[in-house]
């Protein structure tokens, strides 16, 4: 904000700097390790298994929805991480049937037991620079699905010309597998590469509706962000009990005749 000189109106004392909010570019990365063939907690039609590659499919498309209801001009691409990250679909798009066929396709892999996030910022770099002179942003959205092993990168840390966001789905904490040191090293990335605020979150909970949700709070522009640790949404749905109806002051037993 900055002051108004001169003027006496306490309304009019301030006001905002006016800045030129970009149409998107999305890159989203999916895991294609075994364990996003992991079983969520539900069933789909006919009692079938719901994994959490169908569950990711389905939040992505709820995505690319609603952001292209909130604005048409934004574009998607697709990208997978095995042992390093390479295209599904490179050339972005706002068709949803586009996407639907890109997330077909989507393949899975023998287990990778390494995650080198290096190329997918190369590449989202490269494109964030395409992406600048057409007036727009880029984004990436990687979802990862590994609990045990830490995703690493090589990228120079003065670079900084797109967001990171990451949801990570995992097991819980065992013998094999540290999805808190998983997570800690997904909070490092997004911290070193993103330019605008990005968000992390994570579930164990292996339910599809919580990932919905947290999709859905990624709708959230980069550049109308606050950050993370203020971020108060969704808001609980507390449980209300009716109030109780409230007795006459002034009536009170009357004794049995």
């Amino acid at each position: 904000m900055e002051g108004i000189e001169g003027e006496s109106s306490e309304a009019s004392r301030y006001s905002l700097r006016p800045s030129r909010i970009s149409n998107e570019d999305i890159i989203f990365c999916i895991d294609s390790d075994p364990e996003s063939l992991c079983e969520m907690k539900v069933t789909g039609p006919n009692g079938r298994p719901v994994t959490r590659l169908d569950s990711i499919k389905q939040a992505i498309l709820l995505f690319i929805n609603a952001k292209l209801t909130i604005n048409p001009d934004n574009r998607f691409s697709f990208a997978v991480l095995g042992k390093s990250a390479s295209w599904l679909r490179k050339e972005f798009s706002g068709d949803v049937e586009s996407a639907m066929t890109a997330l077909r396709g989507l393949p899975t892999t023998s287990s990778c037991g390494h995650a080198d996030l290096t190329s997918l910022f190369r590449v989202a770099s490269h494109e964030a620079k395409k992406s600048r002179a057409q007036n727009r942003i880029l984004r990436v959205i990687l979802i990862y699905c590994r609990s045990s092993t830490r995703p690493q990168h090589q990228f120079p840390v003065n670079e900084k010309c797109f967001s990171l966001d990451v949801l990570y789905l995992h097991d819980k904490p065992g013998p094999d597998n540290c999805p808190q040191e998983v997570y800690d090293a997904l909070v490092d990335a997004v911290e070193y590469v993103s330019k605008y605020e990005g968000y992390i979150f994570e579930s164990g909970q292996g339910l599809s509706r919580i990932l919905f949700r947290y999709m859905c709070i990624l709708l959230a522009h980069p550049q109308q962000r606050c950050t993370q640790e203020h971020l108060d949404i969704p808001k609980p749905l507390a449980k209300k009990s009716p109030p109780a109806e409230a007795m006459p002051e002034d009536v009170t037993s009357a004794p049995n005749q």
